[in-house]
């Protein structure tokens, strides 16, 4: 085992892996932003080591200061956790050539599985069935335009190089696609540095399903059963459970073998995670491998009794898998949902804050919590919006239901927005305890588990003036407000006063599509905002003028901050 590890990453992952480093007598390095500095994972560490100013590609996306790091405190290996670099190919070959352990698959199953086109036609070749859909070298918007009218819509646009819902796009008309083309190679650029895409027919009210596998590179692969992660928001994992609920023991069976052929066909070492997608019908389709640890690994653990971090670590040291199929067993039930800073309501707009107030529940047997931050932390638009994991266990689904509306009744936020109501409505909701989950739970239950259906006015008129919704305050005059949210969201069929359009969040302008003195259209997009690794488009509220600009491409705004002046028809 490696007498010291350095952690390339931040947030819950990071203290996950130095706790368990820790606990098997590792010492740990730790490597920060400057944003960071006094982050929790900073203080959990033996050492700690500053690596670059707060936007990630200045600090965590810089290999060259993280090997630097590793050498300087004589680190022996290197975890990337999960984001960042840790599906890096480069970065791994990197970690080698200095000399250092990569924990992590082989650098040829990195770069096998990390480009989606080439990993399907691999898969395909296993005899593992993938998607449907266009995975050529041709790459022009023609083409691609072209294959998604063979194809049939809807489709779903997806990078290359891609993971972790971004550079994604489900377009449902021919009419869409240049724009939403536009959008998904913009974001793949962004977070990737790769623009290039693969359509596949998009499978609506399918399930999401995945399996963790694990190997040893001496030809020994296991599995670990199955996850479900169908209950999704932006093609990004709200909810995860395993088992996966309704699904037979034949199914699982012929699931997790086919999971097992697909990481043996790369000669897999350490921890990875086969996706699938399941029609509505029955068919089951490899979609991607994720050749790192998932952000979902804890319900895998719960469910096994095992840790995956100490399995990584041991395997990355040369040692060969702890135990073989036949010992893993399957117990119970578990579920993992994601607390994160965003507004539901808002069409999960990210939060930025100070976190005044964070208690979570307690901890025990049934209830785990993998958390990166504490009371009195900040909350920035330079990294994921992710806070805290929490994490049930159940003898079986109802118990592990309700275990998991305990603990989300046990958790307050206060200084920044979160979805803990989204996911205790998600969790109290009839069909999510009946096991009706698929990817499009949130879209069909959308009003209730939002809030959304609550914003009606009063049936009759109240005189009690906080029901009043004309801007009335206690001091000062009435005052409206006017902001310019998502594209697609109908946000006023009132009139609009000419005026400043608003910030709705705190970003990076990503894309600027209009000049002043542009005539256009309401739900044209007018520019994009880039926070916490996701895109947001700002739509015109209504046909008008913009007038004039007040920012540039590459601008960091605030929430509130005036982006350019609108003049509304008359």
């Amino acid at each position: 085992m490696f007498s010291k590890l350095l952690i390339a990453n931040r947030g819950e992952i990071a203290c996950r892996i130095i706790r368990t480093a820790q606990r098997l007598g590792i010492r740990t390095v730790a490597v920060h932003s400057d944003a960071d500095s006094r982050a929790l994972h900073v203080k959990l560490a033996d050492e700690a080591v500053a690596i670059g100013p707060a936007p990630a590609r200045d600090s965590y996306l810089r290999g060259e200061a993280i090997i630097g790091a590793a050498r300087a405190t004589g680190a022996a290996a290197v975890h990337p956790g999960y984001g960042f670099l840790a599906e890096n190919a480069d970065f791994a070959a990197a970690c080698g050539a200095a000399g250092l352990v990569f924990v992590g698959p082989s650098v040829a199953a990195i770069r096998a599985m990390g480009n989606k086109a080439a990993a399907k036609a691999l898969m395909a070749a296993a005899g593992v069935p993938v998607v449907p859909g266009y995975q050529g070298d041709d790459q022009s918007d023609g083409r691609l335009a072209a294959e998604a009218g063979r194809i049939g819509y809807p489709v779903l646009l997806k990078a290359v190089a891609g993971g972790g819902g971004k550079g994604m796009r489900i377009v449902t008309t021919p009419a869409d696609f240049a724009a939403c083309l536009a959008a998904a190679r913009r974001e793949a650029r962004a977070a990737f540095g790769d623009d290039a895409m693969l359509v596949e027919k998009y499978l609506a009210g399918a399930r999401h399903l995945e399996v963790q596998v694990f190997g040893d590179g001496g030809g020994r692969v296991v599995h670990l059963f199955e996850r479900d992660c169908s209950i999704q928001r932006r093609h990004q994992k709200v909810l995860e459970e395993a088992p996966a609920p309704g699904l037979g023991a034949g199914e699982r069976r012929s699931l997790c073998a086919l999971a097992v052929r697909a990481a043996r066909a790369v000669d897999y070492r350490n921890a990875g995670t086969v996706e699938f997608i399941a029609a509505a019908d029955g068919p089951c389709y490899f979609m991607e491998m994720n050749t790192r640890l998932q952000v979902e690994h804890p319900v895998t653990e719960f469910i096994t009794g095992l840790d995956l971090v100490e399995w990584q670590l041991r395997v990355a040291a040369g040692e060969p898998l702890p135990l073989t199929q036949e010992q893993i067993l399957l117990t119970g039930h578990a579920i993992e949902v994601r607390l994160c800073a965003e507004d539901p309501a808002r069409d999960f707009l990210p939060a930025t804050g100070t976190l005044a107030e964070l208690v979570l529940p307690p901890t025990g047997p049934a209830v785990r919590v993998d958390a990166g931050v504490q009371a009195g932390d900040a909350v920035t638009v330079h990294y994921d919006s992710l806070l805290a994991k929490l994490i049930v266990h159940g003898p079986d689904r109802a118990a592990a239901v309700r275990e998991l509306q305990s603990a989300l009744a046990a958790t307050r936020v206060a200084g920044v927005r979160t979805n803990r109501d989204f996911l205790l409505a998600i969790a109290t909701h009839p069909a999510f305890a009946a096991g009706g989950v698929h990817t499009g739970f949130i879209d069909a239950h959308r009003a209730g588990l939002t809030g959304e259906a609550r914003t009606a006015a009063p049936s009759a008129p109240s005189a009690d003036p906080w029901d009043r919704t004309d801007g009335w305050r206690v001091n000062g005059p009435a005052e409206h407000r006017r902001s310019a949210g998502p594209a697609g969201r109908d946000r006023a069929a009132t009139a609009v006063a000419p005026g400043p359009l608003t910030a709705p969040m705190p970003g990076r302008v990503a894309a600027l599509h209009v000049a002043a003195g542009d005539r256009v259209c309401r739900g044209a997009v007018l520019l994009v905002l880039e926070a916490m690794k996701m895109e947001h488009a700002i739509a015109a509220p209504v046909d008008g003028v913009v007038s004039s600009l007040n920012l540039a491409v590459g601008d960091q705004v605030e929430e509130g901050a005036s982006l350019l002046h609108f003049e509304p028809d008359a």
